[in-house]
């Protein structure tokens, strides 16, 4: 058996999925609060020959949770989020999570994301702000003033360190494990006026690419001589002996 075949083999399936996750990034350096896909490569060992064989895994992808750059709107309805924490919202499938704070007000007076899905209060129900009653005040702690009356409070998220994160449209993202709501804005919060921006680098993702195709060039070479190889044996053992 040609090991180095299958070897390589598994070697541009895990290239290929590396290329379609920065590709994706790619697309969406310019998507408020985005958050890069990564890949996480494992070996996997295969005893089938006398000699152990390390194959690539066509790896797992995960979501990056490094805060992207903010820039300031002036929009009251704008709030770019503070620390490792997450603006909710609530969808047909149930409650999940995003740092595009930019928001809108409904026909309703609901208060909602840009996408048109209820935000979350603290205590996990929608809010209902007055349509006509003026400029929102959005404190830190997430309490929404209207007129100088308190009309709600913004919920935010804190999502396990450990949670699987499965994406959710452009921006949100479904946790795997509960969030709970933030309760010590000392180190959290929300920033009226502001919003976050995608946490792609782009110059980090241009010298992934050009590795990454350099590398899938270098293993469709190592296939190329595999096979080489392998075709020239067969035509040795293929030829009459010589007596």
């Amino acid at each position: 058996m040609q090991s180095a075949l299958y070897v390589s083999l598994s070697g541009q399936v895990a290239i290929e999925k590396r290329l379609e996750t920065i590709a994706n990034n790619m697309a969406n350096m310019k998507t408020a609060a985005f958050r890069a896909d990564a890949v996480k490569f494992e070996t996997a060992l295969s005893r089938a020959g006398t000699q152990p064989v390390a194959f690539s895994s066509s790896g797992n992808n995960f979501i990056s949770r490094k805060a992207g750059g903010v820039t300031q709107t002036g929009n009251n309805l704008d709030v770019a989020v503070v620390g490792d924490t997450w603006l909710g919202f609530t969808t047909p499938s149930g409650p999940a999570y995003t740092r595009d704070g930019r928001l809108q007000i409904g026909t309703n007076g609901e208060l909602q994301t840009v996408a048109g899905y209820p935000a979350l209060g603290a205590g996990g129900t929608p809010i209902i702000v007055d349509p006509d009653g003026g400029p929102l005040t959005i404190a830190r702690n997430g309490t929404i003033s209207q007129r100088n009356l308190q009309v709600g409070v913004l919920g935010l998220f804190d999502i396990p360190a450990d949670a699987r994160l499965q994406r959710f449209a452009n921006s949100g993202v479904i946790p795997d494990r509960p969030a709970t709501a933030v309760i010590d804005f000392t180190r959290t919060g929300f920033q009226q006026g502001f919003v976050e921006a995608s946490n792609v680098d782009a110059l980090s993702e241009m010298t992934a690419l050009i590795t990454v195709s350099r590398a899938f060039q270098g293993v469709s070479s190592m296939i190329e001589n595999s096979e080489g190889t392998l075709q020239n044996a067969i035509r040795s053992l293929g030829e009459p002996a010589k007596g």
